[in-house]
């Protein structure tokens, strides 16, 4: 079956696929602003609607370790977050990046046709998704739910996902800023980090109840105890509950991620078109952006996920445990990797149990820093931002390497794309470590994810209100 024959299959549905139409002309920069407000504003109401029908459960969360990069919350309307809308744009760039489906996007038909495959596709992964965890027992035995209410569940989760669809669509077709996907992760992860810096709520972790939140807790203590400074101590090192030195390392981890957005190679471009018109075309340290460190944790979470689920089915099967064995943490039914495949792949928590497990340190090192550096340099290929789309780009538009002939540009570009997409995933990895071991808040991939959607916020908002370096970019990028 060719490529454009399977495309078409699509072509009965986009009837009946809801869509966003495209603005007759471009919407001001005020309403685009405003536009993205809203669009985060319903984001917010449905991570806080709780389902209808769920029974409380304090089971342990087996989507616990994936919720960060999802945008989820357990037990309401945005209990997929993200999830199919990813899925399904992931699989169909990698598909069409590899050619097993022929795409051509300077045709508008073939680019509404895959908008609408993707669109279908999150959809059938938002039906599949939702009526797995149903009938799991995620929100309770489907017996004692009732079929009709394991339906509701179904259509409430299937209806969230088309909203958080159409809010990414509203804002990639240009009456937001950057895109829904981007936004609703980087909401999610500052959420978490102010609440845990700032949460009212008390917990009892044996010692009497002490507030959630680093910085109340830190006031609270001051003003308790009579002993100031084992006050402080306790405020800035505390067990179990967050406290100032996971805020302080945040804050570094945020300011070492900005300070390297700033480095980058100039490749100096002059116009064929245009007599003495002259450019650069800069290549960014994190060439990639967020993607390797997304990818990565899709990975690792989907491991943790198949892991738990076999553990529980058949705890003492030699491949399951292989795989990885699952022990309660303290004080909490949630659970957490203690051996096997999936206890390598994850962060030591603190550096005392780093030093305690230098073999579990190494290879956890070693594989966030291999599987990034992979994962930005397979991206480039299948995303169209490769060095032979890079060329025949500037190509495109008349230009070409200031110095070198028009036939060399690709191979000067194939010398430092793939080994800057490489070294920067690398980088991103090594910084998500130094996160988790220095206890930063929301870990250390949360916090990255966050920080380079914020940045690259910062540069649509330079590049929207005419800052002269992001406008002479926009202008060599078409």
């Amino acid at each position: 079956m060719s490529g454009f024959r399977f495309l078409y299959l699509v072509r009965p549905f986009l009837p009946i696929l809801p869509e966003i139409s495209s603005p007759d002309r471009k919407v001001p920069f005020n309403q685009r602003v405003l536009w993205t407000a809203v669009t985060l504003l319903i984001f917010l109401v449905c991570s806080q609607v709780p389902l209808y029908g769920i029974m409380s459960s304090d089971s342990s969360d087996p989507l616990y370790w994936m919720r960060v990069i999802l945008a989820s919350n357990r037990g309401t309307l945005m209990e997929l977050g993200i999830t199919p809308i990813v899925t399904s744009g992931m699989i169909m760039q990698l598909l069409a990046g590899a050619n097993l489906i022929e795409v051509d996007f300077q045709l508008k038909e073939d680019r509404a046709l895959f908008g609408a495959a993707q669109k279908l596709f999150a959809m059938i992964i938002a039906l599949g998704q939702a009526t797995v965890y149903v009938v799991t027992g995620l929100y309770g035995q489907p017996r004692d739910l009732g079929a009709g209410v394991c339906l509701l569940l179904i259509l409430q989760l299937v209806v969230a996902a088309l909203i958080v669809i159409l809010l990414d669509e509203l804002l990639q077709k240009g009456y937001g800023l950057g895109s829904g996907i981007s936004l609703f992760i980087a909401t999610n992860i500052c959420e978490s980090i102010v609440w845990k810096a700032f949460s009212p709520t008390t917990v009892n972790t044996g010692r009497g109840a002490e507030f959630e939140g680093a910085i109340i807790a830190l006031f609270h203590l001051l003003f308790t105890w009579n002993d100031k400074s084992r006050a402080l101590k306790e405020a800035f090192f505390r067990d179990r509950l967050p406290n100032i030195w996971n805020l302080i390392a945040t804050v570094i981890v945020f300011a070492a991620v900005i300070y390297l957005q700033g480095f980058r190679i100039e490749i100096p471009v002059k116009s064929n078109r245009f007599r003495g018109q002259r450019g650069t075309y800069p290549i960014k340290l994190f060439y990639t952006s967020n993607m390797p460190i997304m990818l990565q944790s899709a990975l690792q979470s989907n491991v943790y996920l198949i892991s738990q689920m076999l553990f529980n089915r058949a705890p003492e099967n030699i491949l399951v445990r292989l795989i990885g064995v699952w022990e309660p943490m303290d004080d909490s039914s949630q659970l957490q990797a203690v051996s096997g495949i999936a206890y390598y792949m994850s962060p030591p928590h603190t550096l005392k149990s780093a030093f305690l497990d230098p073999v579990h340190t190494v290879v956890y090192i070693s594989f966030m820093l291999a599987a990034c550096a992979l994962f930005s340099k397979t991206w480039i290929e299948v995303s169209g931002s490769g060095p032979r789309e890079v060329a025949r780009n500037l190509k495109e538009q008349g230009m070409v390497m200031a110095g070198h002939r028009e036939g060399s540009m690709y191979k000067e570009l194939k010398r430092v794309i793939p080994t800057a997409a490489a070294f920067g995933g690398a980088v991103l990895g090594m910084l998500s470590v130094a996160a988790d071991l220095m206890g930063a808040l929301g870990s250390g991939t949360g916090i990255l994810m966050a920080v380079t959607i914020i940045y690259s916020y910062w540069e649509i908002g330079m590049k929207e209100s005419g800052g002269p370096e992001m406008q002479a970019f926009g202008d060599l990028m078409g």
